[in-house]
């Protein structure tokens, strides 16, 4: 009985990590553009939110067999945009001046933002209903 509820908080646990973690690391992403661009390095951004594709992938993977509702995987698309971005400017180079690479990186962020409103007004109306239902 008692390895039951382990096994059982332990599942609880997993699933409130997995929706939590993409929510922190974009945050983290956010506040890291911000930092970046007013020249103050905060490597503690890369340390606790930095994301491998790995990484990524098995969170995006794991949202799909939780059934998680759209409104998490866009905190991820978020991520992976902001992270090939990054990796295209850094191998190959964008011909952006520093202040207009910020401006892109904050468009990306205000599309998002409003894309994880919008998905997450959506899902919460629609889950609305099926419980009144």
């Amino acid at each position: 009985m008692k390895e039951e509820s382990l096994r059982k908080s332990s599942h609880k646990l997993l699933l409130v990590t997995l929706k939590f973690i993409p929510m922190v690391t974009a945050l983290c992403y956010m506040f890291n553009v911000l930092f970046s661009y007013l020249g103050i390095d905060l490597p503690v951004l890369s340390q606790v939110g930095g994301m491998s594709m790995l990484t990524w992938l098995f969170i995006w993977i794991a949202t799909y067999v939780f059934k998680f509702c759209i409104y998490h995987r866009m905190f991820l698309y978020y991520i992976l945009i902001s992270d090939l971005l990054n990796i295209t400017d850094y191998y190959v180079g964008i011909p952006l001046s520093t202040t207009r690479l910020l401006m892109l990186h904050l468009v990306i962020i205000c599309v998002f933002m409003f894309l994880i409103l919008y998905t997450y007004v959506k899902c919460n109306k629609k889950a609305a209903g099926e419980t009144t239902q």
